[in-house]
């Protein structure tokens, strides 16, 4: 096999695994404190559509970052509202957004833009490429890192920082603290309620900002439910990561590279399988999860 074509094959890899990672990410923290949160597609989708909505009218890439992270911290703010202040069921919660944020962006569409499917325009910004001076005349590196969007780099950073975050910093053991038994960390002084409210909303945040590079990313576009089940594979990333945002990295790049594989190959396989490939990445990872899980439950450890 060519050098360059499997340096196309990571490029494409890691393309892939950016909005994956920080939606997973979004998952991790939510899980942390003791939240279930499903809404992730939701938050994603309507991320895509605010970035590209906003694009399409103003021209400025980083306003479309911004409304595609509010949108998300819009959608995690009714989140939180119904499952951590009203108590409502996370399943209940989670698949009804979903569905709505699915209906709304497609009817939004056609009312903004009278359109049915997908918005590509000319007048669409796509985001910044970096270009590392030189690199581009690396054998395999050049190919791999060359064209990559600041998010493509943001998504590890952002991974690292809350790592440090979460356990180098007392507010980082208090989130974990209240995810362990809220009960006992608030009769401790911590406000249990306060925490969940802003991971979930942070979790939105992060939702968001992985629309936005799902939309702007590789291409600048706006398709119709076009996140097709990366939230739930963004879920499923955080859960064989055991939330811990290190290892979410390593399970996000797993994701990453079946959709990356499955891309690559649609010049020679069929489209039909090739698409299948991520899905099917999903189930061996969940069954693989959910197998270590059921081990650790029989040696005598009930963490989950």
């Amino acid at each position: 096999m060519n050098i360059e074509y499997i340096a196309m094959i990571v490029h494409s890899i890691i393309q892939s695994t950016s909005p994956i990672l920080l939606v997973a990410l979004g998952s991790a923290i939510c899980s942390q404190v003791g939240i279930f949160n499903i809404a992730l597609e939701a938050q994603m989708l309507i991320g895509c559509f605010a970035s590209i909505a906003v694009n399409y009218f103003t021209g400025n890439v980083i306003l479309s970052i911004i409304a595609g992270v509010l949108a998300g911290m819009l959608v995690g703010t009714v989140v939180a509202l119904l499952q951590v202040k009203c108590k409502a069921a996370d399943m209940v919660v989670g698949t009804a957004l979903n569905i709505l944020i699915a209906g709304l962006t497609s009817f939004m569409l056609y009312k903004i833009f009278n359109i049915r499917g997908t918005l590509k325009d000319d007048r669409l910004v796509p985001m910044l490429r970096v270009n590392i001076p030189g690199i581009e005349k690396v054998p395999f590196l050049g190919t791999v890192l060359s064209g990559l969007t600041i998010l493509d780099y943001l998504c590890f950073v952002i991974a690292v920082i809350i790592f440090i975050w979460l356990y180098k910093t007392v507010n980082g053991y208090h989130c974990q603290a209240v995810g362990i038994n809220k009960e006992g960390a608030e009769s401790l002084g911590t406000k249990g309620t306060s925490l969940q409210m802003k991971m979930v909303i942070l979790s939105g945040a992060l939702c968001g900002l992985g629309g936005v590079c799902l939309a702007m990313g590789n291409v600048t576009l706006f398709a119709e439910n076009m996140t097709s089940g990366r939230g739930f594979m963004a879920m499923a990333a955080a859960s064989m990561g055991m939330n811990h945002p290190i290892t979410v990295i390593f399970t996000s790049l797993f994701f990453g590279a079946c959709q990356g594989f499955g891309v690559v190959l649609q010049s020679v396989v069929k489209s039909q399988l090739t698409n299948a490939i991520p899905y099917i990445g999903t189930i061996v990872a969940m069954v693989i999860s959910s197998a270590r899980k059921i081990r650790k439950r029989e040696n005598g450890n009930n963490e989950i």
